[in-house]
């Protein structure tokens, strides 16, 4: 994690220099932009960890920049954290469900901004574990790759995470507060209602595969992964 190099799009320099003094201070590397435009520059030559992404930027707009993100193979796995003065619920789902993996709003303190960094890398993090099989999904942790049978199934990494935990627990029920814990981390507060986004999220891109039934709703207790009907 130490080393990390993060990009900022944010158009007000004096946030930008703010959030870019604190990532130095934690041992981050990061990089500047002020627009898409920018950032798109930047991710052809340079291959940043995670984005920190503000909602409101000239021309393009952050929300719009992070669905793009998702859809482009070549970064369809690339962590982003939204940065906005938006804190209505609603605008939280719409930036969940645009493809962000958390989402802070301003004002914020620069220890809170670390500490979901942080946690976000961690949870985003690869590992050499043996691939999983159930059913008609296999998972490959070493390559970060999910298919069914031949054909590739793309996730955002938070989707990803969640198929992971899902796959390595099958048949087994978990309440939302139980996968927010074991999935997004004990130390990151959002609402429980995340999960739900998500859930739905991994259903979409599991749907023309003949996957989705496996990620269960069990009234009143949470979710499960199951073969079985």
């Amino acid at each position: 994690m130490a080393d990390s190099t993060i990009l900022v799009v944010e158009d007000e320099m004096a946030i930008r220099d703010m959030i870019g003094m604190s990532l130095e201070r934690a041992g981050f590397r990061w990089l500047a932009a002020g627009s898409v435009e920018e950032a798109r520059v930047l991710l052809a030559d340079n291959a940043p960890d995670l984005i920190l992404l503000d909602w409101m930027l000239p021309n393009t707009s952050g929300l719009d920049f992070a669905r793009q993100l998702r859809r482009d193979s070549g970064s369809c796995d690339l962590p982003v954290i939204m940065l906005t003065a938006r804190d209505a619920e609603e605008d939280m789902v719409r930036g969940l469900e645009g493809g962000v993996d958390d989402y802070l709003t301003k004002p914020f303190s620069t220890r809170e901004l670390v500490a979901r960094i942080k946690a976000v890398l961690r949870r985003t993090g690869g590992n050499n574990e043996a691939p999983l099989t159930i059913g008609p999904l296999t998972l490959e942790p070493s390559s970060h790759r999910v298919c069914a049978g031949k054909e590739k199934i793309v996730l955002g990494p938070t989707e990803y995470r969640l198929l992971q935990f899902f796959m390595q627990h099958p048949e087994r029920v978990f309440a939302r507060e139980q996968l927010l814990d074991r999935v997004w981390g004990r130390n990151v507060y959002i609402d429980d209602r995340t999960v739900d986004v998500h859930i739905r999220r991994l259903r979409k891109a599991l749907e023309p595969h003949q996957a989705a039934g496996l990620i269960q709703t069990v009234r009143g207790a949470g979710y499960r992964f199951s073969v079985q009907v």
